[in-house]
Formats: structure tokens, sequence, C-alpha cells
């Protein structure tokens, strides 16, 4: 049966390349099997795409291609102004992309031999005006009427479109929230609700923020909901901050009241997902560590925090990426929504 198998498999591959060179299938010699071992019959490996400015997107592949003009599409519909291809990096310039909106665009390329593949991919609209944030408060041990909650705090004014945080880290995460464009002002504060409650009154606000009414909801910020939210790791985690789903960082939180002694597999973290997590922020640059490996003890202690003694950010420190920037508020005097408590638990 295999020697029947590997028969039928060089056929195949007899006739593809016999069609790929041009040959017809008239009788005459057949092609050496060395050359068709050697055949390219493989289709262009599609590797990634973003937008790199309001205007252009750029497709990268495994090898150079052409595409197709005709058969792109991009929807929400966005006209293709022109393609510069017959490279691995592909740009296209296209209409403007409305900021943090989730595009898709349908592509068909074909590399020198002939080899074609069409494929369906995401990107999200560019965003120019990413203000500058900080993680500025947070609570991973939250109660029924005080779910976990993540506050942001804007050092400038800009468009969050696009904007992503995690609660984890962008190749590895349990849950997200990307922002949708709307404009912020300098020292304005962005709540997200990690552990919503599904009672009405839970919206996400771009305006007003008067609009939601949820547990914790604040008057004084933007509140958004995480849909299907379960609240974030209570002892042990990670959060991050990036300008875009595959962008630059912004900012970054590890939090653990575990220690290097705690796991011998997973050097302290307890898993396996959460060293990974900690190992991507420590490399993007999102968390210092004391040693040349990031360990438990570098992060925020979280055992003294609850659903009103929040973990908060020194109004005294600056963002040195580290666990020294932070401290835990007494019972009841978390500020969400406001300027930080400099009080310590």
């Amino acid at each position: 049966m295999r020697i029947l198998k590997n028969t039928v498999i060089l056929i195949l591959r007899i006739l593809t390349f016999m069609l790929s060179a041009g040959l017809s299938f008239s009788c005459g010699p057949i092609p050496a099997i060395g050359a068709i071992e050697k055949a390219d019959i493989d289709p262009p490996l599609f590797i990634s795409i973003k937008a790199v400015s309001p205007n252009e997107i750029r497709i990268y592949f495994d090898e150079t291609v052409n595409i197709n003009a005709d058969a792109v599409k991009i929807i929400p519909e966005t006209k293709v102004v022109s393609i510069e291809d017959n490279m691995k990096e592909i740009k296209l310039i296209t209409g403007f992309q409305i900021p943090g909106i989730n595009y898709s665009i349908q592509v068909a390329a074909a590399d020198a031999r002939g080899n074609s593949n069409s494929f369906i991919a995401g990107f999200y609209g560019f965003n120019p005006d990413i203000p500058e944030i900080l993680i500025n408060e947070f609570t991973t041990q939250g109660t029924g009427r005080h779910p976990d909650i993540i506050e942001l705090k804007t050092l400038s004014g800009g468009n969050m479109g696009g904007v992503v945080l995690y609660e984890g880290t962008p190749s590895n995460f349990r849950s997200r929230i990307v922002f949708p464009a709307f404009i912020v002002k300098k020292d304005d504060f962005i709540l997200v609700h990690f552990k919503p409650q599904g009672i009405s009154g839970e919206a996400d606000e771009t305006e007003n923020k008067r609009d939601s009414e949820g547990y914790d909801s604040s008057d004084n910020a933007y509140d958004f909901w995480v849909k299907g939210g379960k609240g974030l790791s209570g002892n042990n985690g990670v959060l991050s901050l990036f300008a875009s789903p595959g962008g630059s960082i912004l900012d970054g939180i590890l939090y653990s009241n575990r220690t290097s002694m705690s796991d011998e597999k997973y050097r302290g973290f307890g898993k396996r997902d959460t060293l990974i997590r900690a190992e991507e922020l420590a490399a993007s640059g999102g968390w210092q560590s004391a040693e040349e490996m990031i360990r438990p003890e570098d992060g925020i202690n979280p055992d003294d925090s609850t659903g009103t003694r929040s973990i908060c950010r020194k109004s005294s420190s600056g963002d040195t990426d580290s666990r020294n920037d932070w401290h835990i508020v007494p019972t009841k005097k978390a500020t969400f929504g406001n300027e930080n408590s400099n009080e310590i638990y």
C-alpha cells in the first residue's frame, strides 16, 4: 500500500510540474525526477498584515509575490489607490482609514511560478494620535459589589481608537478590550470593568461619562465593560497596554504573591502561561526585573488588596516599570475615576 501511495504522489507531482512548466501530455520523455523534486509547487505563504499610516497597509509573505489588483477588497469599503508588489513586503495605498476600526481584506497573490493563494486577513485602522497612557489603579480581588477594575489615566490628549488592554500579553492573554475611536484629553480617566454583572446600565462610554450605571462606574471617567469577562487572576498575573494589536507597548504590570521557590517548573509563577506572559512583558520593556530573568518577587504583591483596597500608582513616583511605583490604599480608599490616594494600608 505504501509503494502504491508513493507512486500516486509521484505521478501527481509529475503532472503538476508539467502543467506549471507548460508541457503537454503527448508522448515523449518524462521530466527527470530530480527536476520534479526541486520544482516549486507551494503557494506563497501569508505572514502578517498591518496598517503603517492612515493611508497605507503592508502585507508580508514568505516569498516575492504579485497581487491581483482586481481581487483586492477591503471591508468596511475602502478604496485601494495603488499597489506596489513584486516583493515580499506588499504596499497598498488606500483611502483614509478610521482609527481603531477592525477591517478585513481579501487578497489573491501569486509567485513567479504561478502558484497562487487567496486569503482574508484582518487589521486595525491606523491611529496617528495615540495619547500617552498609564495603568493607574486596579483591583484583582474584587467582590460582588466591587468587581475587578483597571483604571487608565491619560497623560496627553489623543484618540483611543485601536488601543488595546490585555489581561496577559498580545501572544498569550485571557481577555482583552480594543477601544473604539474616541477623543480623550490630558488627565482623563478610563475604567475597564473586567467582571460585568450583566445588569442594565453597563454601557461603554465614548462621549457622555454619565451613560453607564453599573457597579463602580464613575461619572468622572469613561466606563468600558469586558464582554464575557470573568475577572482578573486574583494573586498572580500580568496586565499590558498596547498602542494597537501588534503595536508598541504603552504600559504593563506584573503582580504576584508567589516567590521563586513556589514552583520549580515555572520559576515560581505556578503556571506556564503566567511565566510566558511575564517574560513577554519584560522583553517588551513593560516591566523591570532585579535579576537577569524575571521572577515573581519582581511583581507587586496583591495580598493586602481587596475590592475597596485598590493597588494605586504613587503620585510621587515616575513610571519606573517596577513595584516601587505602587502601594495599596486603606479600606474604602479606592479612587477609581479620581486622583489616587497616597494613603498606605
